[in-house]
């Protein structure tokens, strides 16, 4: 019985250890399980750490990769804003170069405009001159040619006035031995002052104011004469000093010159000898013994005195035929 007692003993100590074994095989199992359990939670939280890295990482790119293409997208902006920038100055460059070429073009032509109208004001005073000058050698030409005409009438009279005289002689001749008593010269009747001019019984007021005016404007003709001449001799004095002109006998042009200036000076003093009968002639109009003969008392023509206004004496007289005494 001892023995099954054992052998039941051994069997319970068989069954016992059987179940701690089966129990530790489970526990080692258990623990197993447990430790897959933990491994592969280990594996699904490492998993989901690196997924959860692995999304990480994506975004932190994604957004690495966002902020490179803001900061493209930005600098690409500036880079176009820079190159607007640039082409705006660019352009108002441009345009400023192209506003001053513009202005001075502009500034060019309108100096060349200034440059074309003061040319054509020149030529303007150029052609108002050589009018001027022309006038001026016209009037001279002219004076001139009145001046040979003057003197042309001034021969032909006096060629008349010597005919007039040497027939005069010759009727002097007649009345040579009759030697006449010089009758006495009859009254002026004189009229009343008017307009410092004293009228007569033959010459009336509007005759002599109208003789007044003639005295007056012939006056002023014969000095204007009488200077001109004077300068005309002065200038070729000059003008031989400057061109050393000479005026001996052999210097042929200094003879013409010397002619010249003396027939010059001759005409002027004879214009001068004019002024002044012209100037007894208007006192004579003032006292009433204008147009009266100074040696006969009679009165002279008014033929005569429209024609010379200045005269005292008849044709006759003057000749030193009838009438003179």
């Amino acid at each position: 019985m001892a023995s099954a007692k054992k052998k039941k003993i051994k069997q319970k100590q068989a069954l016992a250890k059987k179940k701690l074994l089966a129990r530790k095989k489970a526990d080692q199992r258990k623990k197993l399980e447990l430790k897959k359990k933990l491994e592969l939670k280990k594996k699904l939280e490492l998993k989901k750490k690196l997924e959860l890295k692995k999304k990480l990482e994506l975004k932190k790119k994604l957004e690495l990769k966002k902020k490179l293409e803001l900061k493209k997208k930005l600098e690409l902006k500036k880079k176009l804003e820079l190159k607007k920038k640039l082409e705006l100055k660019k352009k108002l460059e441009l345009k400023k170069k192209l506003a001053q070429i513009k202005a001075a073009k502009k500034q060019k032509e309108l100096e060349k405009r200034k440059a074309l109208a003061e040319r054509k004001r020149l030529q303007k005073e150029k052609q108002k001159e050589a009018q001027r000058i022309a006038k001026e050698r016209a009037k001279l030409k002219a004076q001139q040619q009145a001046e040979r005409l003057a003197l042309k009438i001034a021969k032909e009279k006096q060629r008349q006035e010597e005919k007039q005289a040497r027939e005069a002689a010759r009727l002097a001749e007649i009345e040579a031995n009759r030697k006449p008593v010089a009758p006495p010269k009859p009254p002026i009747i004189k009229g009343v002052m008017q307009d410092g001019i004293t009228p007569t019984k033959e010459f009336n007021i509007e005759f002599l104011m109208s003789q007044r005016e003639l005295l007056i404007a012939e006056r002023r003709n014969l000095l204007g004469q009488a200077d001109q001449l004077e300068s005309e001799a002065n200038a070729i004095v000059e003008n031989s000093e400057m061109g050393d002109v000479q005026f001996d006998d052999e210097g042929g042009e200094g003879d013409t010159m010397v002619v010249e200036r003396e027939r010059d000076l001759t005409l002027s003093a004879s214009a001068r000898q004019t002024v002044e009968e012209i100037d007894e002639a208007l006192k004579r109009l003032e006292t009433g013994d204008y147009g009266y003969s100074s040696r006969s008392g009679l009165p002279i023509p008014r033929e005569r005195l429209k024609a010379i206004p200045w005269t005292t004496e008849l044709v006759v007289e003057r000749a030193g035929g009838i009438g003179s005494y």
